[in-house]
Parts: structure tokens; sequence; C-alpha cells
């Protein structure tokens, strides 16, 4: 194992905890992939982050096949099918946040009510269309829900985020959760108003290459 592949595979498992540290995740629910030459480094199904190692991370080519004594996580189609379909998709994170998730559950997309809805990549964080986990249909699903955006919800599931490194999709995720909060508060009493077109582009173009970055060496 190179370096750059061992430093790779240490930040999904440390994206792994610090999603459960945070509440942002709750036991193995969630899982988490990167873009590793012509294929995906993916969370194993079923083991408890805090003890995975650095080789219990399952590489994976396009087209399915692995060779690894542990199993992909059930969910590895959406994170395969993202990555090969969004070339500016370097990281998958999927996971259940409570407040994205019950807004899911009541088929609530995020619309925009605040500028940081910019973080998402357009007005609005769509619901995917529910269907059984770890199916292709659902991966279809997201896949249609995540056209031109960053994130969005799973009917009755949770949340995907992206981004070209594994600690950006996870800053989405995290961003847009804060978003789902935010939003079920308002509801609690209210009528959220909403921001305008013109307000939503201005954001959206002040927001471009916001957001989390290294600090310049």
């Amino acid at each position: 194992m190179i370096a750059a592949e061992r430093k790779l595979r240490i930040a999904v498992i440390e994206a792994c905890l610090t999603m459960n540290r945070s509440g942002f995740n709750q036991g193995t629910s969630g899982n988490i992939s990167a873009r590793w030459k012509d294929g995906l480094l993916v969370t194993p199904s079923g083991v408890a982050y805090d003890e995975l190692v650095a080789k219990d991370l399952v590489w994976m080519a396009f087209d399915g096949a692995f060779e690894h004594p542990l199993a992909p996580s059930s969910e590895w189609r959406i994170h395969r099918d993202i990555l090969a379909e969004r070339p500016d998709v370097g990281a998958v994170v999927h996971a259940h946040p409570p407040y994205a998730t019950a807004l899911a559950i009541n088929r609530m997309e995020i619309p925009p009510v605040h500028y940081m809805i910019g973080v998402g990549g357009g007005d609005s964080v769509r619901v995917a269309d529910y269907a059984l986990y770890g199916t292709p249909e659902l991966s279809k699903n997201v896949l249609v829900a995540m056209r031109d955006r960053t994130a969005c919800l799973m009917a009755n599931h949770g949340m995907v985020a992206t981004g070209p490194t594994v600690a950006r999709a996870l800053w989405v995720g995290q961003e847009i959760e804060n978003l789902a909060r935010q939003y079920w508060l308002a509801l609690q009493v209210g009528t959220p108003t909403r921001l305008t077109e013109t307000q939503i582009a201005e954001s959206l173009e002040k927001l471009s290459g916001y957001g989390l970055r290294s600090k310049p060496k």
C-alpha cells in the first residue's frame, strides 16, 4: 500500500469517526467512499468505525468487482454510481443525520430559506424518491436528485453529500444538516420566508469557491 493510498484510507476512517462523535450519524448506518485510481475505496459493511484500520476499506472497480475478505457497504452502488458519473466528485458521504432524515421521512426538500442553500449546489436540496436500501433503483433515484447538486436527501432514509475530497464532502453534509435543523426550527414558529431567485443567484455566485479548504503551506 503506497503512502498516498494509506493517507486516503485513514482520512475516510477519521471522517467516519467524526460523523459518529458529532451525532451526525449513528452506529454503522453511514458509509463513506473516496475515488482511488480507476475505482473507489469504500467502508465495509457492518464494521464498527472505531475498529476500522486502513486495510479494512474495500477497493472496488467501477464495474462493481472487488477482492476483499470484507463486504463493501450495502450502499456501494450509490457511491460507485456517483463517482462514475460525476468526475467533479472525489468523495461521497452517506449518513442518517437526525434533522435531514426527519425532513426526508416527511419527503420535504429544503427550500431556499437561507443563503447557505448554495452549499448544496442550487436553490434547494431535493429529496430522492424512495426505494429499498442497497438497490440499483435507489442509486438511480439518488443520481436524479443529485443532478447539478452536491447533496440530496433520500426519502425515508437519510442524506448523501459529495465533494472533491473526503473533508469537503463531510463539510457539505454537516452544512446541509445544519440547514435542515434551521428549517425545522423555523417551521415551528411560522412560515419560513423564501429567498427570491435573484437573491439566490447572488448567493450562489458569492458562495462559489467558498468552504472548507486547506491552509496554504
